[in-house]
C-alpha cells in the first residue's frame, strides 16, 4: 500500500494543523472570542468534540486575560499540567505556576481530615494572598472543594478551567462548577485531563502576546 505524506515544514506542521482543524470544524459557529481555545483543545487532543463541549461563563475570555496580566497565579491539580503551562510566558506578567498535590502538609492534611489530596491542596491554595487561576484536569474533588470554597466565602478565583477527566463524579463536579458563580471554561461530560487544562492555560497566554505583537 503507498501512503502519500502531506510535504510539510517541521515548522510548518502546528501551522498546518491549525489549518486542518479549521476546515474540518466547517461552518460550525464557535462563541466570538473563544475560538483559539477551542481549536487549541482539539489540537491537543485531535477531538472534535470540543467544540461542542467546551462552555464559558459570560465574557470569560476578557476577565481572564486581565487577570493574567494583573499578576494572577495558576493552580492546578498535577504535575503533568504544571509542566505543560509556558510558565515563562506567565511570568512575563507577575504569574507563578503552584502544584501543591505532592506537599508533605497538604499529604497529613488530607490524611487527618480523610479526604484526597486534591481536596487539601485546594485548601492551601485558598490560603494564599494572590489572584488565583485553577486549572482541574484530573481531580473532580478538586472542584468540589472549590464549589465549596467559593459558597463559605472563603475564596473569589479569577477563573476556574474545569476539565476533569473520568467517570466518577466528573459530570456533577463540573456541573458544581457551573453554579457556582465563578467564571469558568468547563468541558462538559467526561471529557478533559491535564493536558487540556495545559492548553486552555496556554491558548489565553497566546491571545495575550498576540495582542501585545
Amino acid at each position: 500500500m503507498k501512503v502519500e505524506l502531506e510535504n510539510v515544514k517541521p515548522m510548518d506542521i502546528e501551522k498546518r494543523s491549525f489549518e486542518i482543524i479549521t476546515e474540518e470544524l466547517g461552518e460550525k459557529k464557535l462563541i466570538p472570542g473563544t475560538e483559539l481555545v477551542v481549536k487549541r483543545c482539539i489540537h491537543t487532543s485531535a477531538d472534535f468534540d470540543y467544540a461542542d463541549n467546551l462552555c464559558f461563563s459570560p465574557d470569560v475570555i476578557e476577565k481572564a486575560l486581565e487577570a493574567i496580566r494583573n499578576g494572577a497565579c495558576i493552580v492546578t491539580d498535577t504535575q503533568m499540567a504544571k509542566s505543560g503551562i509556558n510558565k515563562k510566558a506567565l511570568a512575563r506578567y507577575g504569574g507563578e505556576v503552584y502544584c501543591f498535590m505532592s506537599d508533605e502538609d497538604v499529604a497529613e492534611t488530607a490524611k487527618k481530615n480523610g479526604t484526597t489530596r486534591a481536596t487539601a491542596s485546594m485548601d492551601k491554595a485558598a490560603s494564599l494572598n494572590k489572584k488565583l487561576i485553577f486549572a482541574i484536569g484530573n481531580a473532580p474533588t478538586a472542584l468540589v472543594r472549590l464549589y465549596e470554597l467559593i459558597q463559605e466565602g472563603r475564596l473569589d478565583p479569577e477563573l476556574i478551567i474545569g476539565v476533569p477527566v473520568g467517570f466518577v463524579n466528573v459530570v456533577q463536579s463540573k456541573e458544581l462548577i457551573m453554579e457556582s458563580g465563578a467564571p469558568y471554561i468547563v468541558a462538559k461530560g467526561r471529557k478533559g485531563g491535564s493536558n487540556i487544562a495545559a492548553c486552555i492555560c496556554n491558548a489565553l497566554l497566546y491571545m495575550i502576546d498576540n495582542r501585545r505583537d
